[in-house]
């Protein structure tokens, strides 16, 4: 059961339909593709692509990853809170320094994306090809 809240501020209960096995498949399709949103999302801003080819190197702290930005350490904070939220970066903290690592977990999970797409163009630009050859005009042969 479920509460759904009306416009007068109160709460009608409603049954929900039990998950079967699609409902569930959609579920979790909606999750990994919210996540993968935001991979995409957060490597959308050079400054954070800057970050995460410096972490593909190794571990490093906060004040190493800063240095050669043109920013203010603050805003290289925000930039490793939105890649950590991502799941891309991970970070500890020892004392007062933060170090950075990078999660390959999703980066792989982008990477699969990407090749998954490629491989689609790929055959259907092969099929497209192959009807273009057979419906060729036989003066052009």
């Amino acid at each position: 059961m479920l509460a759904k809240h009306t416009p007068g501020g109160s709460a009608k209960i409603i049954r929900a339909a039990p998950l079967d096995g699609q409902g569930w498949s959609f579920i979790l399709k909606y999750m990994l593709n919210y996540q993968l949103d935001r991979t995409f999302a957060a490597l959308a801003d050079p400054a954070r692509r800057s970050i995460v080819e410096r972490l593909v190197q190794g571990p490093a702290t906060v004040s190493e990853l800063a240095r050669p930005l043109p920013m203010s350490l603050p805003a290289v904070m925000l930039h490793l809170k939105v890649l950590e939220e991502s799941g891309l970066v991970t970070s500890e903290k020892a004392g007062r320094v933060r170090t950075c690592r990078i999660d390959s977990r999703m980066l792989s999970q982008a990477e699969q994306w990407v090749a998954e797409r490629r491989q689609m163009w790929e055959r259907s630009l092969d099929r497209l090809g192959a009807y273009l050859d057979q419906t060729k005009p036989e003066d052009e042969t």
